[in-house]
């Protein structure tokens, strides 16, 4: 394993610490596990770029103008949006 000192503003590593505190784990192991999302989140969006970059509008919008225009069946239809929900005090 390879260690790699990070410079950290106070701000962000009192955020830090205290997460961890909340989770029970140390701050080397929170940062571990946001480096370790962040990089797959990073991917993620990498293959849905490349993917997106071979698609084929026109093909995509022939399927779907094959798709019969019908009602949705009882309980498949979009609900209406909730109130907003009131802030926590």
């Amino acid at each position: 394993m390879t260690s790699f000192a990070l410079r950290v503003p106070d701000h962000i590593y009192d955020q830090a610490k205290a997460a961890a505190n909340e989770d029970n784990i140390s701050i080397n192991q929170l940062l571990l596990s946001f480096i370790a999302e962040g990089l797959g989140h990073r991917r993620a969006l990498r293959v849905m770029r490349e993917r997106a970059a071979r698609a084929n509008i026109d093909a995509a919008l022939a399927i779907l103008d094959r798709v019969p225009d019908v009602a949705a069946d009882m309980g498949d239809g979009v609900s209406p949006p909730r109130a907003p929900a009131a802030p926590p005090r």
